[in-house]
């Protein structure tokens, strides 16, 4: 076994046990086409396998076969088409199983792992075409009982063991999420740089996601939200097909996936590369808040204790921008500042965007520890039409999102490359961006 992450899953397990993690199958999109390929992260986390149809099994007391990996075989007409596969020598060779097996044979091999083990760490839910095989094996070892044969009697999601394993970033798995929270940053750069009024949504996009490629990112870590004007204050919008008018914001929340891990970056600019006094205000004020609640980071502070303090700010500025009225209590207690910041502050960042960890632990929320990385994303958002407030506000919706490590002594802005100030984003709008091919 190469790899030291099974061999820590492994040390985590109970006795007498085994785990099944199943990887992805392709998905049909239409006709004869699929979607593009994306691996199971906890499969990918503890295997480093990035093929469809593979399936891996943990089992620390078999004598012989503590990591087994299922993959499809080698076909010589099939690679034709779509590609060299790992196969079964490959999935011992490079991928350091103690047996592999074609993929076809998994029905029939499954239950020997099984047989005589008390608990079976496997996630139900994810993929119900495989529950049912995990069904039909247990079922078949019940079957066996008077043989000598017992089935596993309690069912545990691994997520308990990998999912807290995530949450801690080591040196490897920051090496590849710094690089995509750089690329994602250089989309970010050529955004500003790119925009200007009259072009359309769409054409932003195209700019962020031709660097994300051009960098090496594989894909998208998730769809990209090009928002100007009404569209700014839509949280997850993302159709991006609206026309970028003069006097707009534009919001852009776009992140490059790299290895499997994504960058999550929102930035917020004028669309003429000016702010107006009215957006200056509300940016700033989302600023502001960001920035203080970023100084809050260190071991030992609770997660929940950074959205309270951005709530206590973005009310306080609402209220002085005249959007609210009330004390800072009765704006909290009331709820009234989520007219118009309505979301959290923040959330785990990995290899999925919105990465796997409790948030709350033995009913309390959990205290950051040195290697979780994060979010903080305060926002406003004011659409046309809003009850009681000045038409110079309207249509303003402002992010700004960076990604933080907390370290042994406090924290780094992992983001820094990414713009943000009122006077650092004006600068680079001045710029003028080329693309080379």
């Amino acid at each position: 076994m190469k790899f030291s992450r099974l061999n820590q899953f492994m040390m985590k397990m109970n006795p007498a046990s085994v785990a099944i993690i199943a990887g992805s199958h392709d998905i049909r999109r239409n006709a004869d086409t699929d979607f593009e390929f994306r691996q199971e992260t906890d499969f990918f986390y503890l295997t480093r396998l990035n093929e469809p149809d593979c399936v891996a099994i943990i089992a620390p007391q078999h004598p012989q076969h503590k990591y087994v990996l299922f993959v499809r075989p080698r076909i010589r007409e099939e690679e034709i088409w779509t590609g060299i596969r790992t196969g079964v020598e490959g999935a011992i060779r490079d991928y350091g199983a103690d047996a592999a097996y074609d993929i076809g044979m998994l029905d029939q091999i499954l239950p020997r792992y099984m047989e005589n083990v008390d608990q079976l760490y496997y996630r139900f839910g994810n993929n119900e075409q495989f529950d049912r095989k995990v069904i039909s094996a247990i079922k078949f070892i019940r079957e066996k009982a008077r043989g000598g044969l017992r089935a596993p009697t309690t069912i545990i999601d691994p997520g308990t063991i990998v999912h807290e394993m995530r949450l801690r970033k080591d040196a490897e798995d920051m090496k590849s999420l710094r690089r995509a929270i750089e690329i994602s940053a250089e989309g970010h750069l050529a955004a500003m740089k790119h925009c200007r009024p009259g072009m359309y949504e769409y054409e932003l996009e195209a700019v962020i996601e031709f660097i994300f490629r051009k960098n090496g990112a594989s894909s998208v870590g998730y769809p990209s939200i090009v928002g100007s004007g009404f569209n700014s204050t839509i949280l997850h919008y993302n159709t991006n097909n609206d026309r970028i008018d003069e006097g707009d914001l534009v919001l852009v929340d776009a992140g490059a996936e790299y290895n499997l891990f994504s960058g999550d970056i929102t930035r917020t600019f004028p669309a003429n590369g000016k702010f107006s006094k009215s957006q200056q205000a509300i940016y700033e004020a989302v600023l502001t808040t960001n920035q203080e609640v970023i100084k809050m980071v260190q071991p030992g502070e609770s997660f929940m204790k950074l959205h309270e303090k951005a709530v206590e700010l973005i009310s306080d500025q609402l209220r002085d921008l005249g959007l609210l009225s009330g004390s800072r209590a009765e704006i909290i207690e009331e709820g009234s500042y989520k007219k118009y910041f309505m979301h959290r502050t923040g959330h785990w960042l990995g290899m999925d965007v919105h990465d796997v960890g409790r948030y709350r632990v033995d009913d309390d929320w959990r205290k950051l520890e040195p290697g979780m990385v994060f979010t903080v994303e305060p926002g406003i958002y004011i659409p046309a039409g809003a009850e009681g407030v000045d038409e110079q506000y309207f249509n303003i919706g402002v992010r700004i999102e960076d990604d933080v490590l907390v370290t042994e002594t406090g924290y780094e802005v992992l983001t820094t490359m990414a713009p943000k100030s009122v006077g650092e984003v004006e600068a680079v709008m001045r710029e003028t961006f080329m693309i080379a091919v």
